[in-house]
């Protein structure tokens, strides 16, 4: 008896643009989970360029964004917020009738601005977020599992097709992340408080304790707690990346930065008084938070979070 017929794959040409930590693990995903027939690598670097044909997790590499895009049925973008729209007008011309563009920026209303008018009849944007990272970029950072069981939201504008919508979804779980869909300002102000902001309070609090380094004779460093820690490794996100999500996300993030700033003064409030009450409160419901993160796998109770190294995936898919 013959065996069946293989699954075709959801994407027949994938290309990538942009091979850091987040199109690299793309690139390997879809070749481990056999999401793609081609996939082909574009980036601006000559050194990323070499290295991603090193890796050979791409079936192309090319330099040309108009050139490495012809004939993609699904193209996700993977610089930095502000090259968006450059990108985009570059690439568009060469965009077959019937293919998707998609995204993996943090910020989700400006990359549609940006986008979507260089688009030709025909070609549909599903703008994606996979909320998942590290502090590690290139091409070496990244995974095939990176995305496994963490959210990717999808934000479709209206009328985008839905089977265009699909074609972005079955990458996405094919890779195993969970997807949920949104409208883009929606999902702007939501990662404005769970993301956009905390990154500002970390830089920030990383910033003062570089200020204080003199003065302590680098005792900051030496004696660093697990809270500063954990702060460092958020701060030390790329930092073209994040100029790029607070200058375009600037009016949810301020919104959001200003009811933080309220509740701070009601805590030093409570810190100047000795209101222990108001503090074992606060601690307790702040606690049972995260708890419910982990309780829903996003995190793990374990040692630093118990984020994974590029190291352990050895490099490669």
């Amino acid at each position: 008896m013959a065996e069946p017929a293989a699954a075709a794959p959801p994407v027949d040409r994938l290309a990538i643009v942009g091979l850091g930590l987040i199109g690299s693990s793309i690139a390997r995903a879809a070749r481990r989970y056999g999401l793609a027939r081609d996939i082909v690598a574009i980036d601006g670097d000559e050194a990323v360029r070499d290295r991603v044909r090193d890796l050979a997790i791409a079936d192309r590499v090319t330099g040309d964004a108009a050139e490495g895009v012809e004939g993609a049925d699904l193209v996700v973008l993977c610089v930095p917020v502000g090259a968006m729209g450059p990108v985009a007008e570059a690439m568009a011309s060469r965009l077959k009738p019937g293919a998707v563009v998609s995204d993996v920026g943090s910020v989700k209303g400006s990359v549609v601005a940006a986008i979507q008018p260089h688009l030709p009849d025909g070609v549909a944007l599903v703008p994606g977020h996979p909320i998942a990272g590290t502090e590690y970029s290139g091409p070496d950072a990244g995974f095939s599992t990176l995305f496994a069981g963490r959210w990717c939201i999808l934000t479709p504008p209206d009328g985008t097709p839905d089977a265009a919508t699909e074609r972005v979804r079955a990458l996405w779980e094919g890779m195993g992340a969970l997807v949920e869909t949104m409208s883009p300002e929606h999902h702007d102000l939501v990662l404005a408080i769970t993301s956009h902001v905390p990154h500002l309070i970390a830089y920030n609090i990383v910033g003062t304790a570089a200020d204080l380094e003199a003065v302590t004779q680098s005792e900051v460093i030496k004696f660093s707690a697990s809270g500063f820690r954990d702060f460092t490794r958020i701060a030390a996100s790329d930092p073209t990346m994040w100029r790029d999500i607070f200058l375009n996300n600037r009016d949810a993030v301020l919104e959001m930065l200003g009811r933080f700033n309220e509740d701070l003064a009601a805590l030093a409030k409570a810190v100047r008084w000795g209101d222990g009450d108001a503090l074992h409160a606060m601690f307790t419901r702040t606690r049972a938070i995260r708890r419910s993160i982990v309780a829903l796998g996003q995190d793990t109770a374990a040692p630093d979070f118990g984020r994974p190294r590029p190291e352990e995936d050895g490099g490669k898919a």
